[in-house]
Order: C-alpha cells, then structure tokens, then sequence
C-alpha cells in the first residue's frame, strides 16, 4: 500500500472513522494531511476503489467509514510497530518455501540429536527439515538472535565422525509449533531450517514458493 494512502487511512481512523461515520469535506483533511484539496480528494477516490472506505456524499461534505479491509491493513500497521516497540520477546519472518539438498534428514535422524531435541523440545522431529527462503536483507533480523538464549543441543561424536553443536529457537511455522534449528556459528545464511514433530508440508499443504510465516520466540529460561 503506497504510503500516503497509510497516512489517510491513519488520519481517518484518528477522527473517529474506523468505528463509525465521519463527516469531513476533502478541505478539511487536506489541512490534516497538510496537502491540497485536489490532492485529499484524490487519496479518498483511491482508498474508495480499494475498498478500504466507504463514502457517502452530502451537500458539502463525505460521510466516510472505514471498511473492514481498511481496519486489517491498519491492524498491520499496528503489528508491525508491536514488533519494533513491545514483541522484544519473538521476531516474524515471511518466507517462501524451498527444497534442500536432504541433509536435514541425515542430521534429524541421528540419535545424539533426536534424543536432545526430545529432551529440550519435548518433540522427536520428522525426519528432515523444512527449509524456508527469507528475504536477503531480512537477515539482518537474525543478528538479534545472536544475543539471545538459545536452548543448546550439544556436539556429539559417533565412530565414524563428530556432528557440531547447534542453537534451537521456539518457534511456529503458520501456527505450527516446531523450532528453529541454527548452525553453532556466527554466520546465518537466508534460509531457515524448521523441524517438527509433524510432516510439515503435508500438514501445511505446502509445497515450494508457497509463503509461510514464521515466529521465533526468545527463551529466557534456556542458555
């Protein structure tokens, strides 16, 4: 949504209009907006045909509702000002569903991990993972993990090799619980391993390039 329609659909909802009928002549937001009177009345003709209002039209002035499509984009809005100002304990990634090179499996079947994921998730993972794709410059997010208590799943060795630490994180997949599961090293990459008890593309009815959400949530009580 361009920005400026944000900000009038924000003024709106200031004057009253996301619970009921407003009467405003395009003037008068003009001067809320600090923009011409043309420009006003463009913005609502715009929010109109997206069908985030709804107008009705007197002798000199609108009577203007927000709709229920214009209360979910605020509410959008307002989450993500929660992520940046209150939710300090999860972040939320949108990604895209991915296939990898099936070394997730090999590494969810080995029993040195299986038996610490049950002992600190409280789930034996399905076999592999699913990978998600993030934006490149989500990454960035990541870096907050670094400073976060992770819960921990130790190195362990088998005869023929040792498998490396890795750094879990609580998290949903769409609303289903699993974990994030990170490489013990400073370096993330922009896909993101999740496992879960469940088979997850079936569950999800997902397949690749779908989009998922994912919420990763900081646990105080595990270091």
């Amino acid at each position: 949504m361009k920005p400026y329609l944000l900000q009038t659909l924000k003024e709106l909802a200031l004057l009253g209009a996301i619970r009921n009928r407003i009467e405003i002549s395009s003037q008068e937001l003009a001067k809320q907006l600090d923009t011409s009177q043309q420009t006003s009345s463009r913005y609502l003709v715009e929010l109109d045909r997206k069908g985030m209002i709804t107008r009705e039209f007197g002798i000199k002035k609108q009577l203007i509702l927000i709709t229920e499509l214009g209360k979910e984009k605020l509410h959008d809005e307002y989450n993500f000002y929660q992520q940046i100002f209150e939710l300090t304990d999860r972040i939320v990634f949108k990604g895209k569903v991915v296939s990898g090179l099936g070394e997730g499996r090999y590494y969810t079947e080995q029993n040195g991990y299986i038996n610490q994921f049950k002992k600190h998730l409280g789930f034996v993972p399905y076999p592999g993972t699913l990978n998600v794709e993030i934006e490149y410059v989500e990454r960035n997010k990541l870096r907050i993990l670094k400073d976060q208590s992770a819960i921990r799943i130790e190195e362990f060795g088998t005869k023929n090799r040792t498998f490396g630490a890795v750094r879990c994180f609580r998290a949903k997949i769409n609303k289903i619980e699993g974990a994030i599961v990170l490489p013990n090293r400073s370096h993330y990459s922009n896909v993101l391993e999740f496992i879960s008890k469940d088979f997850l593309r079936n569950k999800l009815n997902i397949i690749d390039g779908d989009i998922v959400i994912i919420e990763i949530y900081f646990d105080k009580k595990e270091n």
